[in-house]
């Protein structure tokens, strides 16, 4: 079991920044991949950026060159650093980890927090 607790979100006017927190307990070392999703209103959740227990990343084509991913194992807290928000970045933004045992993938997610635009 992992359980994930994000923060940082609030109200950016477009062009702003703000970091988000995902602060993992329980089941770490088991952690695969840990991600941040979005989900606007209206809209689907979607993937926003992920990063492998090697290093890799991965982020959507809407969000690359403006929000980094990356991860304090120390900490056990992976971060989303957002820069040059646009008003289309509004959402409640998730964090995820994804671990496996044997054959089967687990999903855990946090609460969310909300990031606004509010231009």
């Amino acid at each position: 079991q992992v359980q994930l607790v994000e923060s940082g979100g609030g109200l950016v006017q477009a062009g702003g920044s703000l970091r988000l927190s995902c602060a993992a307990s329980g089941s770490i070392n088991s952690i695969n991949v840990m991600g941040w999703y979005r989900q606007a209103p209206g809209k689907q959740r979607e993937l926003v950026a992920e990063l492998t227990s090697g290093g890799s990343t991965n982020y959507a084509d809407s969000v690359k060159g403006r929000f980094t991913i990356s991860r304090d194992k120390a900490k056990n807290t992976a971060y989303l650093q957002l820069n040059s928000l646009k008003p289309e970045d509004t959402a409640v933004y998730y964090c995820n980890a994804n671990t496996i045992t044997g054959m089967t993938l687990y999903h855990y997610w946090g609460q969310g927090t909300q990031v606004t635009d509010s231009s």
